[in-house]
């Protein structure tokens, strides 16, 4: 799966460049898998020898649970964008060797403000503030994950206006297919400040492998809202609520999760033998195999398209 990249990490445009690397991950609705797709995306590609560098824009700052990194509520990557300090980077995030993560927080929702402010007076957009942020870093990176609010416009038109790719992530319901829309109208404007900007595809969430119906329809309805400019990805990331769980309270991804869970498992027969209460601290996932998978097939299709988008450009 891994293969880095051979374009310039960045495209100097004047005061704005393009992050070559950077994928934004966006959808006008919460709990459509973004988050946990950026964290087990990034953690499959460092495995796999990338270099990998997520950045959480997301007041809610929850990849900081999914990738298992201390919280600092974002105020320091909020100084360095408003201030221009040095980029709160968190090198090999978990344990994990080339990953490194640049963690968001509470400190995000001021930031709408500032540039509000900044703005009324002719100050710098957030597209440049990223940039200065991260063009002097990209260069050590394979690939850039941008996890984003999903109800912020600013901070997601900030985004779009200095990376190459978006992939929006999406449920079958009907709000996350109005979210959807709203993030491929701000797509169509972002690209004429971004020229290089392209819409790597839409990842189905949530649906399951035995719903064959309702994805096709699912995916009917996503190429009449995008007039059929939007790919698919052909992998499906299906949901599984104890993994997802057991994430978030573990610090483990899901890959990592199939040791635990075995683990767990040979505990909870041996207590079982044994008359003993089964500890409370063991995960929940009975088998991640079928999830870990989707996140497998996901990120190996990802780069693929990632590697045609260069293609394309030459």
């Amino acid at each position: 799966m891994a293969t880095r990249s051979t374009r310039t990490p960045i495209r100097d445009s004047g005061t704005i460049g393009v992050l070559d690397r950077g994928v934004v991950l966006a959808n006008g609705k919460g709990g459509v898998g973004k988050t946990s797709t950026v964290a087990n995306v990034a953690g499959l590609c460092a495995l796999s020898g990338l270099r990998v560098l997520t950045v959480d824009l997301d007041p809610q700052g929850n990849l900081a649970r999914d990738i298992g990194y201390e919280r600092d509520k974002g105020h320091h990557l909020f100084m360095a964008l408003v201030g221009g300090g040095e980029l709160p980077i968190i090198r090999d995030a978990g344990g994990r060797e080339g990953l490194d993560c640049v963690p968001g927080g509470l400190a995000m929702s001021d930031l709408v403000g500032v540039l509000f402010s900044r703005a009324t007076n002719g100050g710098s957009s957030l597209s440049q503030m990223l940039w200065e942020a991260l063009a002097p870093v990209a260069d050590s990176y394979d690939l850039i994950l941008f996890d984003t609010p999903p109800g912020d416009a600013t901070i997601n038109e900030g985004v779009l206006g200095v990376a190459r790719a978006v992939v929006i992530p999406t449920r079958s319901d009907e709000a996350s297919i109005d979210g959807l829309e709203v993030v491929a109208r701000r797509f169509v404007v972002a690209r004429e400040t971004n020229p290089h900007l392209r819409l790597a595809g839409v990842l189905l969430f949530g649906i399951g492998s035995q719903s064959s119906r309702l994805d096709g329809e699912v995916r009917r309805i996503i190429g009449e809202a995008l007039d059929d400019v939007a790919p698919l990805f052909s992998t499906r990331i299906r949901y599984l609520e104890s993994a997802a769980a057991d994430q978030r309270r573990t610090g483990l991804m899901i890959h990592e999760l199939e040791d635990a869970a075995s683990e767990a498992k040979t505990k909870r027969l041996a207590a079982l033998r044994s008359g003993q209460p089964i500890a409370s601290g063991d995960v929940f996932t009975r088998n991640p195999q079928g999830l870990a998978d989707d996140y497998e097939a996901f990120a190996t299709e990802l780069l693929d398209r990632l590697r045609e988008l260069e293609e394309e450009d030459r």
